[in-house]
């Protein structure tokens, strides 16, 4: 339902968009938002006007949104706004499902990576080796079963841990599965920040940022250097928990360079190492031959 049709439904509907907004705009310190602390503050967060800068809209227009008022936000304001109140994609999501009755179109959020139903074939047909699709921003958007069990289940937690540089920097698992963890750790952290030029200003590559400098002392050190790293072929040990060290060669291929999606494939190095992957594909054989990020869309459907 959208806002401003006038019956109780919808007043109640605008109450929450308005507490929602607020509660999001209090948060905010003008610091991460870019701007001057600007004195002494009567309230926590940002002013209303300064959310309105932001997002290149009237004050008392936005002041209107917060009291409930029986206003339409088009579709490219509710994007701005969700830009200056730095919303991550499941908050964005629920702005969308208060002020226009449905969720964020996937062309208009950038978090989303269309999954194809040919890439989930292709991930099948590579079941005895560990392969994934993947974002720039690290995130496994699916995966075939071989990948998923490589080091423990990458379905097991919450979906924003259905990442690689949380799972390497926050994991203890994965940290200690890296033959090279120095090494790895450092071209991860290269890699993503060549990757953010283009999402400085993406609330979703901004959580995962926040998140890691604040939960892991190691990235926040490795992000300070500034070092750039982009996607290459190399060779890496791993320590696997189920079938001992393999070797492994990744190579990255674009499936979608526009938006950053692309197929790692983890292929043995040796005779050794590919008896072990054939192993590991034999203990996970009854699980599903691939799986998808919930925030991946296969084909027109989401899986």
């Amino acid at each position: 339902m959208v806002i401003g049709t006038g019956d109780a439904t919808s007043e109640a509907i605008r109450r929450e968009l308005g507490a929602f907004l607020r509660s999001r705009r209090e948060r905010l310190t003008p610091a991460r938002a870019g701007l001057p602390a600007g004195g002494r503050r009567r309230t926590p967060g940002l002013r209303r006007e300064e959310v309105a800068a932001l997002a290149g809209v009237g004050v008392t227009w936005y002041t209107w949104l917060e009291q409930g008022r029986e206003i339409t936000p088009s579709e490219q304001v509710l994007n701005a706004i969700g830009r200056a109140l730095m919303l991550d994609v499941d908050e964005r999501d629920h702005l969308w499902r208060l002020a226009k009755g449905r969720p964020v179109p996937v062309s208009d959020d950038p978090s989303y990576a269309v999954v194809a139903q040919e890439h989930l074939d292709l991930l099948t047909l590579l079941a005895g080796t560990p392969a994934c699709i993947q974002s720039a921003k690290f995130d496994i958007l699916a995966s075939n079963s071989s990948y998923r069990f490589l080091i423990n289940d990458l379905d097991a937690g919450p979906a924003e841990n259905r990442n690689c540089m949380v799972r390497a920097f926050l994991d203890p698992e994965w940290r200690a599965a890296y033959d090279d963890y120095d090494g790895v750790t450092s071209r991860m952290v290269g890699r993503l920040r060549a990757a953010m030029t283009e999402h400085l200003d993406d609330p979703s590559w901004i959580s995962l940022l926040t998140r890691l400098q604040t939960q892991s002392p190691l990235f926040a050190s490795l992000w300070e250097r500034h070092e750039l790293s982009r996607v290459g072929a190399h060779d890496q040990l791993f320590h696997l928990p189920r079938v001992g060290d393999t070797s492994v060669h990744f190579t990255r291929m674009w499936l979608d360079n526009a938006s950053g999606v692309l197929l790692t494939v983890l292929q043995p190095t040796s005779q050794k190492d590919a008896a072990r992957l054939r192993e590991l594909a034999a203990l996970v054989a009854n699980e599903p031959a691939v799986t998808v990020h919930p925030k991946a869309m296969c084909g027109a459907d989401a899986r």
